[in-house]
């Protein structure tokens, strides 16, 4: 049986940083929106300094640290892996931790091909 396909990775730009915010805040976790004040790029919170609502989509895990969806943002973006990456600048909402550092973190998308999507990796949903 071929391996589970990952729904999720990270460029070494976007590794560098998350090393850089472990070491100051230890477990981290993101959430991506669809929308409103934060746009739709993602966010890093320390683990549970944000709470997924419920039907929200675990995509993944970047160095353990769970990548959670906005339930519609997921519902649209399913058919695509998310690659997340760090460029320098501010975002948008200011709220995630990379902001002091003068980074941002974005996200990549690439269509599953359809054998891709026939073996991806279960999500898991918030209750």
């Amino acid at each position: 049986m071929e391996p589970k396909i990952s729904r999720l990775s990270a460029t070494e730009k976007a590794l560098e940083v998350i090393w850089e915010l472990e070491k100051k805040y230890g477990g981290l976790m993101f959430y991506q929106a669809g929308g409103c004040c934060e746009g739709t790029q993602p966010q890093c919170f320390e683990k549970g300094g944000f709470f997924p609502r419920m039907n929200d989509a675990m995509i993944g895990t970047i160095n353990g640290h769970e990548f959670w969806i906005d339930r519609d943002l997921f519902e649209y973006w399913k058919y695509s892996h998310f690659t997340l990456d760090a460029t320098d600048g501010f975002g948008p909402g200011g709220f995630s931790l990379e902001t002091p550092l003068g980074k941002t973190f974005k996200v990549h998308y690439r269509l599953f091909t359809p054998e891709e999507y026939e073996n991806l990796e279960a999500i898991k949903r918030s209750e």
